[in-house]
């Protein structure tokens, strides 16, 4: 909760390193990587009686936990952008600190969950209880703070009021009996203005390497029109890469595979991945496919 009585407007960052956006539909939101657009940004409202916030996108309207499903049959409901009449408990998350990344959890007890894996799943955001091991990370966010909120300026000290206006003659008519005249006057004290402070942009991404990824059927075939898939890998091993690229499709028990460039044939990579962090293109294939086997013979 801390981080946020200090920011003004931030950003999330997934656990799929993408950015919570505002759709330009004004209702939906989803993930990107591109996190410098407006869509980016949400103003941060305490309720600090309560303990929660409220996310204002930058239409206006308000990060909400709705009742409606993702997809029927599945747990995950939606997530969109609302400005009810009246604001209720729907708009509002609680920070639940975990290290240095927090989770959002309704009232209800679900949290605020960046999906991965294959379409039509990536890059939504729904709200859940994950269960599964490999989703547990997905309820984490970064908070980069954008902005830091302004402190509320001091109360002037407002002048004493001007006595009753008998009390005021009566000092008048005494000053002239004395025949020492002096002059009355009431000045407002002036105060400074209080300055802005400065924006604050978000830290650096730690290094690692590129990773480029395409998917293929259990023939080892790859659909060369197919966009490569892209994220950062910060790992050292090969097993990390797996692990990670298992995460990022939602496909198990699969094989790292590499073109030859002289052939066009994969071949999988076994022993360990290319020094000094340099980018890769990669295939998944299924461990059982006849390209896993075929390379390898």
């Amino acid at each position: 909760m801390e981080i946020f009585k200090k920011a003004e407007t931030v950003r999330l960052r997934s656990y799929h390193d993408k950015y919570l956006l505002a759709d330009d539909d004004e209702d939906s939101v989803n993930q990107d990587r591109d996190g410098r657009c407006m869509n980016a940004r949400w103003t941060v409202e305490i309720l600090e009686e309560a303990n929660v916030i409220r996310l204002k996108s930058c239409f206006g309207k308000y990060l909400t936990a709705s009742n409606m499903p993702l997809y029927l049959g599945m747990t995950g409901k939606k997530v969109t952008q609302t400005l009810p009449r009246r604001l209720d408990s729907s708009t509002e998350w609680e920070p639940v600190r975990e290290g240095v990344q927090v989770r959002l959890k309704t009232r209800y007890g679900q949290y605020l969950r960046a999906n991965g894996g294959l379409p039509p799943w990536r890059n939504s955001v729904t709200h859940d209880v994950p269960h599964r091991s490999t989703t547990q990370d997905w309820v984490l966010w970064d908070i980069d703070i954008l902005e830091i909120r302004k402190k509320k300026p001091p109360q002037p000290i407002l002048p004493p009021p001007p006595p009753p206006p008998e009390i005021l003659m009566a000092t008048i008519d005494d000053q002239a009996e004395h025949n020492s005249p002096k002059e009355f006057s009431l000045k407002s004290p002036r105060f400074s203005k209080t300055e802005v402070e400065d924006r604050v942009s978000s830290p650096g991404k730690a290094d690692g390497r590129l990773i480029y990824y395409r998917v293929g059927d259990e023939d080892g075939n790859v659909d060369e029109g197919a966009k490569e898939e892209l994220f950062c890998f910060k790992g050292l091993g090969l097993e990390e890469l797996k692990q990670k690229l298992e995460e990022e499709t939602g496909v198990s028990d699969v094989s790292i595979c590499s073109k030859n460039p002289l052939n066009g044939k994969l071949y999988p990579l076994r022993l360990h991945l290319p020094p000094n962090n340099s980018k890769m293109h990669v295939v998944l294939i299924p461990s059982s496919s006849k390209g896993d086997d075929a390379s390898t013979s």
